[in-house]
């Protein structure tokens, strides 16, 4: 005959029956026989991720970093569909069968103009014009490598359930995940998991920025600068005219928008009006409709702009995702397991190459035993994220979460080449197994408790709301497949 038994905890009285406490136990060796098996395959993905990172492919071109990953999965019992959602370079990966389904994401973006050594200080790496200045090579590993930890448990009859690896190209501005959703990729999928190279060990708690990114193109007539500058219509006068009404506009919007831009085609030679202009924008706000708002505002001054040059302007937008909708029910989950887990441990060079790194830093920096620690649930993600992503456009589809791990020296930014110098070393490949291993004891928890993608589930359909239908903001167009083109 069972029978429930009590246990005394700080002077409080909980009641346990031996199913749910040998569950709990069960659950317990499942996660150190996954942290353990994770760990001892610490070289097989280093040597991965070190392989995407001198591809360095940039967004809707990552041809040698989506096949090594495939094959990987291949080689561990996946079946893989590739070209999804229209994209040469999308995946997805998929073993087991049945409820639950878990999606992990995995991302292998590099960014063009971040070509970097893995070493100290800035040196440029020949030959190369783009560098993993936000870590997508050690994304995609990590996320790989917890897909083939929960298929082996499944595999061995520990866990029951489908594990769904997704590989998602160009997060960087292509918004390769709202055309994977759009696809319905993410339909029978019942909870995802993240995560994203950083300088510190936390789970991501607040929104992101919703972005809607577009390519201004100007049109206009060529002649000679000197000798006939009344025949022509310069293309670049456009562009400079729209950008300084946009930075003028400034003033007159919320405080809490990003927009930028780069010109990415400005003429060939001064002495050639020049009959062709582009600039590339951004607009970022953590309200969607702000972002639909100021961006209209945007493509006015565009208009404006070429009606005062006579020349004439058409525009693409080339990317646009939402904001993250966060879920506290699988951030506390994924919160415990990270704790287990634990942050970074570097080695006497490490730290002196970290120390190295951290005087090419112009401001205070953290003290580089930080990489060691958990941030707070309280400190975590430090609220909103000011940086934009397309998981976002997954997160109002499915319940997700997601981490960050300390894949860089603690003060580092995204985005610049000591990102990029520190992913092509063991500090790197240490924050990945962080990572990884966290991610898979999620998974491990999703595909074991019912409770907790039903609470989950529960949370998500309440933030949405009833009414919620979701429509891309990036529109109907198909991927911007030549979005990376100069």
């Amino acid at each position: 005959m069972k029978q429930n038994f009590l246990l005394l905890l700080g002077g409080a009285c909980l009641l346990f029956s031996p199913t749910v406490w040998a569950q709990q136990k069960g659950t317990a060796a499942l996660k150190q026989m996954a942290v353990t098996d994770i760990q001892s395959q610490y070289d097989f993905y280093k040597k991965t991720e070190l392989q995407i990172w001198n591809y360095a492919e940039v967004g809707y071109k990552e041809y040698k970093s989506t096949a090594l990953l495939q094959q990987t999965l291949k080689d561990n019992g996946f079946s893989v569909d590739t070209g999804v959602a229209g994209i040469p370079t999308a995946f997805v990966a998929t073993y087991g069968s049945g409820k639950p389904v878990i999606g992990i994401l995995a991302e292998y973006d590099a960014l063009p103009g971040l070509a970097q050594e893995a070493v100290p200080e800035k040196q440029p790496k020949s030959g190369m014009s783009a560098g993993h200045g936000c870590g997508h090579h050690l994304f995609g590993v990590a996320s790989v490598a917890a897909g083939i930890e929960l298929k082996k448990l499944i595999a061995g009859g520990k866990l029951k359930g489908t594990v769904k690896v997704y590989g998602c190209p160009a997060e960087e501005g292509g918004s390769g995940k709202v055309y994977m959703v759009r696809a319905g990729l993410f339909k029978e999928v019942d909870a995802v998991i993240h995560w994203h190279p950083g300088d510190n060990n936390g789970i991501m708690t607040g929104r992101t920025m919703a972005n809607i990114s577009a390519k201004f193109r100007f049109y206009g007539l060529s002649a000679h600068a000197a000798g006939a500058p009344e025949k022509g219509r310069s293309a670049l006068d456009g562009v400079e005219a729209m950008d300084n009404m946009v930075n003028m506009m400034r003033e007159h919007i919320p405080s809490s928008t990003r927009i930028h831009y780069v010109i990415t085609n400005g003429g060939k030679a001064p002495n050639v009006v020049p009959d062709f202009a582009e600039v590339y924008y951004y607009v970022r706000n953590v309200d969607r409709d702000i972002v639909r708002s100021v961006f209209d505002r945007v493509v006015n001054a565009a208009r404006g702009a070429a009606l005062g040059t006579d020349t004439k302007v058409e525009y693409e937008i080339t990317g646009g995702t939402y904001d993250l909708l966060p879920n506290r029910t699988l951030i506390t989950a994924m919160y415990k397991n990270l704790q287990q887990v634990g942050g970074v441990s570097y080695t006497p060079a490490e730290i002196e190459f970290g120390k190295k790194i951290q005087t090419s830093f112009t401001y205070k920096v953290p003290a580089i035993s930080e990489a060691a620690a958990i941030d707070s649930l309280q400190s975590a993600g430090k609220g909103d994220i000011s940086g934009s992503t397309d998981v976002a456009d997954v997160s109002w589809n499915v319940p997700t979460v997601g981490l960050s791990a300390a894949t860089w020296v603690p003060g580092t930014p995204a985005h610049s080449w000591q990102a990029v110098a520190s992913g092509g070393t063991d500090i790197g490949a240490k924050g990945m197994m962080v990572a990884a291993k966290t991610m898979a004891l999620t998974g491990i928890d999703l595909l074991s408790d019912p409770a907790l993608i039903q609470k989950a589930t529960q949370e998500y359909q309440q933030a949405r709301g009833a009414d919620f239908q979701y429509k891309a903001l990036l529109g109907d167009r198909k991927p911007a497949l030549n979005y990376r083109d100069q």
